[in-house]
């Protein structure tokens, strides 16, 4: 059992996203409600269905990493490292041999390293197999955002990687959460990474009819819970948090920028990429979540809503929050900050719960854009097209995955009771 006495708070966040290549370079456009998608330039998409996505804009890895480093991580893991070395410096926390050994690691990814596998492919049928690079599987395989930041930064705690498709951020979070409660490690970097903005990446998708195919208006494409919505949009990126034992962070004198409340996750059991249109696995999820954290249905001040704009997600959440939250969920405001990140895959769990504490530091609730004609089945408030300027104590982040995968993370001001 989890030890009541050992809460969990936040003490740094790290956000390289389309909207900036920090976090309050992200947070700032958030909150204006600026799009970070345009047209793509990392690759040529002119044969594709959908040339746009959400690129993390004038990254240079160099500035991260050594120049050998570079050549031999692939980009999800790169952004990986730039979020966490960000986290690690806002939350002022010193690594050395007196906290190391259990200051862990848990970040997610959805994919890992597609682009590299992608070039070595085609390296592999234009040159021979002799002619692949011997870095091929350290750069492919998902846990090397992990690996590669435990190196980099010096940490030997728990250093674990989750694959749970679009929750695989949030699960991060969600597992780093219980070690630190369970008392395996006092403090541990979480959250997630990825980047698969290459022709296969995209092709995929199209092939699966889940991505919007706007391409005469880019910025207009990702439009959660309108009525015109035609798919999600691939975008890239990473948010790191550090999350701590409370009394090691009040020990070291850190700022305390929120508090893990409760994580709750469950299985569909139904389809490989379809979610139960009732939402009752979502719900479950939500529900879990709320008992172990001990709040009621009007205890939630916002909810940042997974909200992909495709159609079958959108009507699912909206059926699972109903299902929660009963008459609450009409005055309890809903967002989706995908209309403006694009859908960061194994990151969205994590830039979201990150946003939910940025919310509550604030007290700005980040609104829905493009929502200009709501779905009639999707009736909740959005916040549509404009942030909301009101307090916020506690937030909640769905995060839901191909596979039936369903995940919800309550955050909330930190209080000394």
């Amino acid at each position: 059992m989890s030890n009541p006495n050992n809460r969990v708070v936040v003490t740094g966040i790290g956000i390289v996203s389309p909207l900036g290549l920090d976090t309050a370079t992200t947070w700032a456009n958030l909150i204006a409600g600026n799009s970070g998608i345009d047209y793509v330039t990392l690759f040529d998409a002119e044969s594709l269905d959908t040339r746009f996505g959400g690129e993390v804009k004038s990254f240079n890895a160099a500035d991260y990493m050594s120049p050998k480093e570079v050549r031999h991580t692939d980009r999800f893991t790169q952004l990986a490292v730039a979020a966490s070395r960000e986290a690690i410096d806002q939350s002022g926390i010193l690594v050395d041999s007196g906290n190391q050994d259990d200051f862990g690691v848990f970040i997610g990814s959805g994919i890992g390293g597609l682009s590299t596998l992608f070039e070595q492919t085609k390296v592999l049928l234009d040159r021979g197999p002799g002619r692949i690079t011997p870095f091929l599987v350290p750069m492919m395989i998902s846990d090397m955002a992990a690996a590669q930041v435990s190196i980099s930064l010096g940490l030997k705690g728990p250093n674990l990687c989750t694959t749970s498709a679009c929750s695989s951020g949030a699960d991060a979070i969600g597992a780093a959460y219980e070690m630190i409660k369970h008392d395996e490690a006092r403090a541990m970097l979480a959250g997630g990474s990825e980047s698969i903005m290459n022709q296969l990446g995209f092709a995929a998708f199209n092939a699966l009819k889940a991505l919007s195919t706007r391409n005469s208006e880019p910025k207009l494409a990702s439009r959660p819970f309108d009525t015109e919505r035609d798919g999600f949009v691939i975008s890239e990126g990473a948010a790191v948090l550090v999350l701590e034992n409370l009394n090691h962070a009040r020990k070291r004198g850190a700022e305390i920028l929120a508090e893990i409340l409760a994580y709750g996750a469950s299985a569909d059991a139904f389809h490989i990429t379809q979610p139960i249109e009732n939402g009752e696995g979502a719900a479950r999820a939500i529900k879990t979540a709320l008992k172990r954290a001990d709040i009621g249905i009007d205890g939630i001040d916002y909810i940042n809503a997974h909200g992909t704009s495709t159609q079958l997600n959108d009507r699912m959440e909206t059926e699972a929050i109903k299902s929660v939250f009963g008459e609450h969920a009409y005055t309890t405001p809903v967002s989706s900050t995908k209309s403006m990140t694009g859908h960061m895959i194994g990151g969205a769990g994590a830039i979201e719960a990150s946003f939910c504490i940025l919310a509550i530091r604030n007290g700005i609730i980040p609104p829905t854009i493009n929502l200009v004609n709501p779905d009639p089945d999707c009736d909740l408030d959005y916040v549509p097209n404009e942030a909301r300027h009101t307090e916020v104590n506690i937030a909640l982040s769905n995060s839901f995955g191909f596979g039936g995968h369903n995940s919800t993370l309550i955050l909330g001001r930190y209080s000394e009771a």
